[in-house]
């Protein structure tokens, strides 16, 4: 195959994999910007898209799949955001155990309604996100270089994809450019201060949380109504953590976190294209060790090689407002 038709095919699975990445990253943003630590993106993300295959298949309807969806991740963060900000408890322990409750339930549910084993029923066209093809893309398939650009890697993507890298500049937008994300992050360095000024700490957190869970649950959505025919059993497979690696990684901010999860997405991609291939001078990789490649990454970035990235000061810390 030729060279650069492979390049093509590589940068393409590598934008359909960083989606929900990109998505569950930019709600840890929020979250973590908020003084929120929300290590439950993964559950959350796994109950979307469980709501939104179930949902979806019900009604055929792609629109109900994806409201249920976000219905769903919203409803989880609300439990996050009230064990950890109003209780003001443990926000690791929270979303760890958020994240153990949905994958149980996500079995036991998809078992006793559909007794397929945890998964949903496959879905038709009409309970999928279909893809967008854009003009003229068939016409300059065979134009040398900016053809298969135009046609085989912008063209045939999913909404959902448009929309997550849509929100990359959306974010930075509301977080550097307006009055509520002003506020947001100073509540994530310094909520005695926006105390003083007479805003409610409590209240904009609760806030962060819920743009946590809408953007988790689109990603969710994503899963298992565009990258999928239905649900699966634990189809997030650690994307959840993966993007809370790349929010490290990209240092809480919007532009960097594009790129660490088009490096992740990467990863998964080039992993799934070369499972068994003999490589020169290596010769075969065993496919155990090219599907860990992304949470290799993962391990490695955490253990600290990407620099000093700190962190919201206040972030993690229950707020107690002062007497």
């Amino acid at each position: 195959m030729d060279f650069f038709q492979v390049i093509i095919e590589l940068a393409q699975s590598t934008v359909r994999l960083s989606t929900p990445l990109i998505l569950a990253a930019l709600a840890g943003l929020f979250t973590e910007r908020a003084g929120v630590f929300d290590i439950g993106l993964e559950g959350k993300m796994l109950g979307a898209a469980f709501a939104a295959g179930t949902v979806s298949y019900l009604t055929q309807s792609v629109a109900m799949g994806l409201s249920a969806a976000i219905l769903i991740s919203v409803l989880l963060s609300l439990v996050h955001g009230y064990a950890s900000i109003t209780q003001r408890g443990s926000q690791i322990v929270s979303g760890v155990a958020i994240n153990f409750v949905v994958a149980g339930a996500t079995v036991i549910l998809g078992q006793a309604w559909f007794g397929q084993g945890g998964r949903t029923p496959a879905l038709s066209d009409s309970g999928r996100f279909g893809t967008i093809r854009l003009p003229f893309a068939d016409a300059v398939r065979d134009v040398p270089i900016l053809g298969p650009i135009y046609s085989g890697l912008l063209s045939g993507h999913s909404p959902l994809t448009w929309l997550a890298f849509l929100m990359v500049p959306v974010s930075w937008w509301i977080l550097y450019r307006t009055r509520f994300g002003l506020r947001l992050r100073a509540v994530g360095e310094n909520p005695s201060a926006v105390d003083t000024a007479g805003i409610s700490v409590l209240w904009l957190r609760y806030r962060a949380v819920i743009c946590c869970g809408i953007l988790c649950g689109i990603a969710g959505a994503y899963l298992s109504l565009a990258a999928n025919a239905g649900f699966t059993k634990g189809m997030t497979a650690g994307k959840g953590y993966i993007a809370l690696a790349a929010l490290i990684f990209a240092k809480w901010r919007p532009k960097n976190i594009l790129f660490a999860c088009l490096l992740f997405g990467f990863l998964d991609a080039f992993a799934i294209r070369y499972q068994g291939y003999a490589f020169l001078l290596i010769g075969k990789v065993p496919v155990q060790l090219m599907q860990a490649l992304p949470y290799i990454l993962t391990v490695i970035l955490l253990a600290g090689f990407i620099g000093k990235a700190i962190p919201p000061k206040a972030g993690g810390v229950p707020y107690v407002k002062e007497r």
